[in-house]
């Protein structure tokens, strides 16, 4: 069952104050870390309330998804994130509902991306999404200099950092290598381009992880909002 307005405001303490003791644990400032709330299938009374609550960005996975949110709550004070996989065929229409789009990968779909963003007169922050095992979209590790390349090439966008969804694993702790390749593959990238900064990385079950391994962005659904009804789909897990 989805959260009411009381149970997203205690979900929110405990994911900020989880937040706050894998920051100290790993002796970095817990305000370093930006909570994304992953709104996959949820109505926009819930995510007024996050947002009423203090939450600043909102991810969506689905283009639809993202423009009918903003539609609904045109004044809500908060950054749009796509989170979802970017497609050729949807691009654009991400281009004129987000302000950060997090899995930039296919050099179609980014050259769209981009161009629309330039000819609406916008500048995306937009994430490289690094995929280290083949089973997922985005980009394989050793692509990533070569994609970096070409965003900072486009107009239109602008390369902020790079974003992972890990293998599922049995336990959080499984899930720490894929964070620390991240985070390494981050900071060879920075020696080209220093304004490479942010790793979105950690969902609801292994987010107190990934801010240990560096993590500045966490994209965090269910433990937020509640569990969502079932999809029929495995093309990307739950955040």
């Amino acid at each position: 069952m989805p959260a009411s307005r009381d149970e997203v405001r205690t979900n929110l303490r405990a994911i900020r104050e989880a937040i706050r003791s894998a920051a100290e644990r790993a002796g970095r400032d817990p305000a370093s870390v930006e909570l994304v709330a992953a709104a996959k299938m949820v109505s926009p009374e819930p995510i007024a309330w996050a947002a009423e609550a203090g939450v600043r960005s909102i991810g969506h996975n689905y283009a639809r998804e993202l423009r009918a949110s903003r539609s609904a709550l045109p004044d809500l004070d908060v950054r749009w994130h796509y989170i979802g996989a970017l497609q050729a065929g949807t691009a654009q229409q991400v281009a004129d509902a987000a302000d950060v789009v997090q899995t930039v990968g296919g050099e179609r779909a980014a050259r769209r991306l981009a161009g629309r963003a330039a000819r609406s007169g916008r500048v995306l922050d937009v994430l490289i999404e690094v995929d280290f095992t083949g089973a997922r979209s985005g980009v394989p590790p050793e692509r990533a200099p070569a994609t970096a390349d070409l965003v900072t090439a486009l107009e239109g966008v602008r390369l902020r950092g790079l974003m992972t969804i890990p293998p599922r694993t049995p336990t959080a702790e499984e899930a720490r290598p894929w964070f620390v390749r991240l985070r390494e593959l981050r900071d060879r990238l920075r020696r080209t381009y220093p304004n490479v900064l942010e790793l979105s990385m950690g969902m609801s079950l292994d987010y107190q992880v990934a801010v240990e391994e560096g993590a500045t962005m966490v994209r965090i659904g269910t433990a937020l909002f509640g569990p969502r009804a079932a999809t029929g789909t495995r093309e990307r897990p739950a955040p």
